[in-house]
């Protein structure tokens, strides 16, 4: 979107609009912009949902050897009975099964399919901020 558009949105200059975004980046608030892809295009219709309890000897190595693989979207580092939640997509259900013999290495899994994702990327506004 460009900053003519966005100032219109919120009812800013663009000049103005343009001064803030550069603020908000300098500050650290904005850290990134990325595209949203539809996966299951790309020949990645499989996504789940992976928790992982890593045995806490094991963590280095699967930072190093897990979390770092490309079939992972997001990996959350998490408190509870597992250690981590992964976010992964697969081309099929035997890369999933082959993902998780590979995650199997560190400890125990749990795997859950993902069906749909009625909130995904949602937006920080002013709402959020209360």
């Amino acid at each position: 979107m460009t900053f003519t558009e966005l100032g219109r949105r919120v009812a800013l200059s663009a000049p103005a609009t343009t001064e803030r975004v550069r603020r908000l980046e300098q500050l650290g608030v904005i850290v990134g912009y990325r595209a949203v892809v539809d996966v299951r295009l790309l020949g990645l219709p499989i996504e789940a949902v992976v928790r992982v309890r890593v045995r806490s000897l094991d963590t280095p190595r699967f930072r190093e050897r897990i979390v770092v693989l490309p079939q992972v979207l997001d990996a959350d580092h998490v408190t509870g009975d597992d250690c981590w939640a992964l976010r992964v997509v697969c081309r099929s259900t035997g890369d999933l099964e082959a993902f998780v013999e590979q995650a199997q290495k560190y400890g125990d899994t749990t795997t859950s399919l993902v069906f749909s994702s009625p909130v995904r990327n949602r937006a920080i506004g002013r709402d959020t901020l209360g």
